[in-house]
Parts: structure tokens; sequence; C-alpha cells
């Protein structure tokens, strides 16, 4: 976060200067030790944003090669007048601790094409509309999953 209020601070000022910068360290400092002192903001956010950077760049380009996969897949169900499509709701719990984890892998589900997250129960069970019952294969242990069990920590 104090690097997002420096940043800022340069923007803000729209050039680059010694004296724009060291007045940007201390008023980025002043900043961060309200939030710190007086909204409840704790080091260990940036600490735990820090640690799961790459991770999340990692995760978001795994997610890319799945949508492209899963697009490739779709067109050739759509487009193939041999194969008979067998639509199938899938049930299956995860392991994940958050909220946010669970969210994302919602999300994640939905924008693969072929798949909507229909249901996310409290418990972590998901029910998932698959446009066809191969793609419902493996998706309890996918690697949205153990990625996302690899950023909570869980193994």
């Amino acid at each position: 976060m104090y690097f997002a209020f420096l940043m800022l601070w340069i923007i803000f000022n729209g050039r680059f200067t010694i004296e724009i910068l060291l007045f940007g360290i201390v008023i980025a400092a002043m900043f961060y030790w309200f939030i710190c002192k007086f909204m409840g903001y704790k080091m260990e956010t940036d600490l735990k944003i820090i640690k799961n950077l790459f991770p999340g760049i990692h995760y978001i380009a795994v997610l890319i090669f799945e949508v492209i996969l899963a697009n490739i897949a779709v067109v050739k169900l759509v487009l193939t007048p041999r194969i008979e499509i067998k639509p199938v709701l899938v049930r299956f719990k995860t392991d994940l601790r958050s909220d946010q984890a669970k969210a994302v892998l919602a999300n994640s589900i939905t924008l693969t094409p072929g798949t909507i997250t229909c249901d996310l129960e409290p418990d972590g069970t998901f029910i998932v509309h698959c446009l066809d019952h191969q793609m419902a294969v493996g998706m309890d242990d996918s690697k949205f999953v153990q990625l996302l069990r690899r950023m909570e920590g869980v193994k």
C-alpha cells in the first residue's frame, strides 16, 4: 500500500524530480501510518499481497490458457454434427477455506466456456452445469483448485 501511495503521488504530480520523490516518500509514509493507525489496515495484508503476487499472475495465465482450450472444445462440439452433446450438472466439494478463493474458483469456472457455476453453498459445495459430460471430468481437483490451494497455503 505504501508503494501505491508513492506511485499515486508521483503520477498526480505529473513529473518526476528528486524533490517530488522525497516529498512523496514522506507523504506516503504519513498516509500509510494513518491507515494503519486509524483504519485498521495491517502490514500483514501487504505481505500477503506480495506473497501472492507471482502465484496470482500464474493463476491468470493458467485461466487464459484454459479459456482458450475450452473455447476450442466448445467450437468443436457446436460445429461437429455427429457428436452427441450430453449436458450434466456436477456437484463437488472443495477444501478451499476463504470465501475469496471460493468466489475466484466460481468465477473461473463460469469464465471458462461450456461451464457455469449454478450454486456455491457455504460449506464449499459447488454445483456446476457443464455443456458436455467430458467437461466435468476432474473438476473437483482441477488446476484452478490446486493453484488456489497453494495460494491459501493448503497443500
